[in-house]
């Protein structure tokens, strides 16, 4: 069975047509037709389209989408990518490519492809972490993705970050309209502002990190702040979902220093005497998106 999988990003629209033992065999990106909703369906369909071609095949088609599908009007919702909320993204896309298709947020379909053949394999349940530009997450129990009663499951980014300390303050506004989300701290931008608060510096979370590892003492307190923070906001999801193991998703992702700092703070705030979470990086990194979509074909 061919399935193609599409990941639908802001600046960017990848493919990726796998095989049943998830084998690539086709793969293209293009740029995001940023604002413009139709030009948005017609990049995504002609890109299976030149898949099916190339292929001489047709496939199932998942999409792996910021935001999520309202279940009331079936419509987008929640989506950074604001030029697709409101509109019948599933309808269209059907309608157009004259089949069923499956969507779903990108931080489900990240956690989808670590649970499937990824970092967390065999895993009964699977956290995926998205640390980028926004923080995001999404769960798989038993190979399925969770949704949930209203479609938000696994949004851990707005929630507010627990036990907020002297140096979370002031709290920080959301664009969300709330204060204090965990995704105004852990995020690309929260780090760099976070820096820029304690230093007077605005530098990007990219750069941030690499002072840090050459030594610089004021990145690296923004480092320390973060593993602190990251080890608090993901106990909570410990004491709530008790994943067997966490993946690291996203740009931030890359911070050497996460996946070993943090597992080493967050044992102060989850609600048992042994944490058995384990918190790894990604297998297959930024195609786990795409491999994800695909993958909401998946028989499991």
């Amino acid at each position: 069975m061919l399935r193609i999988g599409v990941d639908l990003g802001g600046t960017k629209i990848e493919i990726a047509a796998l095989d049943d033992a998830g084998a690539v065999r086709h793969r293209e990106r293009s740029a995001t037709p940023a604002g413009d909703y139709r030009a948005t369906v017609e990049a995504i369909a002609g890109l299976v389209d030149r898949a099916e071609a190339a292929l001489g095949e047709r496939g199932s088609v998942g999409i792996a989408m910021p935001g999520a599908i309202s279940l009331v009007t079936g419509r987008v919702k929640n989506a950074n990518s604001t030029w697709l909320n409101g509109k019948p993204l599933k309808e269209d896309l059907e309608k157009r490519l004259a089949r069923e298709v499956r969507l779903a947020n990108d931080a489900n379909c990240f956690a989808l492809s670590e649970a499937t053949d990824g970092a967390g394999r065999g895993a009964a349940i699977v956290f995926g972490v998205i640390l980028g530009t926004g923080v995001g997450g999404g769960i798989v129990a038993h190979g399925r993705i969770l949704e949930g009663a209203n479609a938000i499951a696994g949004e851990w980014g707005h929630n507010a970050l627990p036990l907020p300390r002297a140096d979370d303050r002031p709290l920080p506004l959301c664009y969300c309209g709330r204060r204090a989300c965990i995704e105004t701290y852990l995020s690309g931008p929260g780090l760099s502002a976070d820096h820029a608060r304690a230093s007077g510096e605005r530098i990007a979370a990219a750069e941030i990190a690499e002072r840090a590892a050459r030594g610089d003492a004021r990145c690296g307190e923004a480092i320390a702040r973060y593993v602190e923070r990251l080890a608090r906001a993901l106990a909570s999801v410990i004491n709530v979902v008790d994943p067997d193991v966490i993946v690291l998703g996203g740009g931030l992702s890359r911070i050497p220093a996460l996946s070993e700092a943090v597992p080493g703070r967050w044992g102060e705030h989850v609600f048992s005497d042994q944490v058995r979470t384990r918190l790894v990086p990604p297998v297959h990194g930024d195609a786990s998106g795409v491999r994800g979509a695909a993958w909401l074909w998946n028989p499991a």
